[in-house]
């Protein structure tokens, strides 16, 4: 800006400020900077204009859009003092407006506009147009404008499948797709990524299955996008072969797909590969994004010294922290019980970056003291949060309860975490748990009570293991699958292999049955087909002696599996890669890199 204003003042003293072809560049320049006095420039030195015409006022239009520092109303009202000074909109100035709509009524009034004026054939302007709908959830009247259209393309038809995607209408945009004659990469990744955020992992690899069969060449966006299904379903080979091909075939590598092939590293249990290929990307790539990807991954898999490390290489290279840096980093010094460091980064992110902790941030130090075994320090914090603790904060702190069997507070929070949340069957299954730890049977029996009286069904738990590049999926107490009765005697078999070196089954069942169980009970017992048993019983049947096995969990591993986890790996001689809601669990020879701390 200092630059322009130079060259604007020689402008001036040459007397050519009115010139049509000097003025427009440095109007240009000013409305597309992203800095409040930089537009403030831009509209001085429009207002220096004798006669603007409909290009300046785009101009401006066009910044205001783009700076988003005004707000959208204003470039309404710009529009507004355009018409009064009987200057006409051209085909450039809808697309603009459109997206400066902040309600669909403002909307209605620029589709009007745009006949009115005689733009109602324009593709780019109706392409707009269909956008605007769907931002307010108008899909009909989306739906007309896209069969107003002559010969819609391929952003016509994208914006459409966008738009019912974004509303959660899976599989109305599926339809839309399928009926796209010519599909591009754009419109696969719109309905690759309506699967993949709405967890529909399955149908995202199979729609992908088909981009390769019809010999679609893979783009960045679509590349990340599958990445991101691949990190949901910890499918690692997949993972791979799209690295891979990333790698082969030349794929422009930014700072979003890169962070993407660390993320799903990190998350299929391949940590080691995730910090290969973030050392070897040069600094330029590494924003702010990328550190908190792989802090976060090293606090996932509980490497809680080699995250603090990271963070200080980070601050090293003059890359600012944020609020998720220090989320990712207090996480990982909760899951490696690092407890002075955890107090330490709390205060340090305030006194030193000045950044206020969040929500997120007084969870993750309940957590870290929680599992320390500090429940008293962290019911202080709570009732000390300048902000009223919310249902994951206290629910943290009766899982540390639980764990310490402080059965207490462990009452107290249970109450009020299930008030806080009726409907959310762990609250109640988490207090269950406490007061079968303590024998407290009748208490058991109100909390499931209480349950079934407000309809309240327990979540099913399931695990996801990925052989030879497929996932297959076990739900607990799996009796429908196709190999269900080689899958149970392979269970059965497993488990008295375990029995052998002192495995004895963690009868939390009591929990439900409410007394010791007999031989044919025990053979029954509902903890012998917990989903991730399941899972690895069917990699043991399915892979050879050595192969490592990778399991993904949906809920939070048990003491009971964790248990029997660390010894199928010493029996069998496996390692076992176990993610779980909350962390990784690597078991190898007897031993879980948690260190039984989770």
């Amino acid at each position: 800006m200092s630059q322009l204003r130079q060259h604007h003042s020689q402008i001036i003293r040459l007397g050519l400020s009115s010139h049509k072809h000097l003025i427009p560049p440095l109007l240009n320049f000013c409305a597309l900077s992203d800095t409040t006095d930089a537009l403030t420039y831009a509209l001085k030195l429009f207002d220096s204009i004798p006669q603007p015409d409909a290009f300046l006022y785009n101009t401006i239009i066009r910044g205001f859009l783009h700076s988003q520092l005004l707000p959208t109303n204003f470039i309404l009202l710009f529009y507004s003092h355009m018409l009064q000074n009987s200057v006409l909109p051209n085909n450039f100035t809808f697309p603009s407006l459109l997206r400066a709509c902040s309600n669909i009524q403002h909307g209605k009034q620029i589709h009007a506009h745009l006949f009115k004026f005689g733009f109602g054939a324009h593709r780019f302007s109706l392409n707009n147009l269909i956008h605007m709908y769907v931002t307010f959830q108008a899909l009909e009247e989306a739906r007309r404008v896209f069969h107003a259209i002559p010969h819609p393309d391929s952003v016509s038809w994208t914006s459409l499948i966008s738009g019912y995607s974004r509303w959660g209408l899976i599989d109305e945009a599926f339809t839309i797709f399928q009926l796209m004659p010519q599909k591009n990469s754009a419109s696969w990744n719109a309905m690759i990524a309506a699967y993949v955020q709405t967890n529909r992992f399955h149908e995202a690899f199979a729609l992908f299955d088909r981009l390769k069969a019809e010999n679609i060449v893979l783009d960045k966006f679509v590349a990340a996008t599958i990445l991101s299904a691949c990190t949901g379903l910890g499918a690692l080979e997949q993972g791979k072969w799209i690295h891979e091909y990333i790698m082969r075939n030349g794929i422009e590598l930014d700072s979003k797909l890169a962070t993407a092939i660390i993320d799903m590293y990190c998350k299929c249990g391949c940590l080691e590969k995730a910090l290969q290929v973030f050392h070897s990307l040069p600094l330029p790539f590494r924003g702010n994004s990328f550190w908190n990807c792989m802090i976060g991954g090293l606090a996932m898999h509980g490497k809680g010294e080699t995250a603090i490390q990271l963070f200080k290489e980070m601050e090293r290279q003059m890359v600012a922290p944020d609020n998720i840096t220090f989320l990712n980093l207090l996480t990982a010094c909760a899951h490696s019980g690092l407890v002075e460091e955890g107090r330490h980064y709390f205060c340090y992110m305030i006194r030193v970056h000045g950044l206020q902790p969040r929500m997120e941030h007084f969870g993750c130090m309940v957590d870290l003291l929680g599992r320390a075994g500090m429940v008293q320090e962290a019911r202080k914090l709570i009732d000390e949060m300048p902000l009223s603790p919310d249902v994951t904060v206290l629910g943290t702190l009766l899982g540390a309860c639980k764990k310490h069997k402080n059965i207490e507070l462990g009452e107290e929070m249970g109450r009020r975490v299930i008030e806080l949340e009726p409907n959310n069957s762990g609250r109640y299954v988490l207090l269950a748990n406490l007061y079968a730890n303590a024998g407290r049977w009748e208490d058991v029996a109100k909390v499931r009570k209480l349950m079934d009286d407000r309809g309240v069904k327990k979540a099913p738990g399931f695990s996801m293991v990925e052989l030879q590049g497929t996932v297959h999926e076990f739900m607990a107490g799996e009796r429908n699958h196709p190999q269900a009765k080689e899958l149970h005697a392979k269970v059965y078999e497993m488990l008295e292999r375990l029995k052998s070196v002192g495995y004895v089954a963690d009868n939390n069942g009591r929990e439900l049955h409410g007394h010791d169980l007999d031989e044919e009970e025990e053979r029954e017992n509902p903890l012998y087909y917990h989903s991730e048993k399941l899972a690895i019983a069917f990699g043991l049947l399915r892979t050879k002696s050595g192969q490592t096995l990778r399991i993904l969990k949906n809920l939070r591993i048990c003491e009971d599996c964790h248990r029997a986890c660390k010894l199928i790996s010493s029996v069998f001689d496996r390692e076992i890669i176990l993610r779980d809601r909350n962390r990784f669990h690597h078991f190898k020879m007897g031993q879980c890199s948690c260190q039984d701390y989770w």
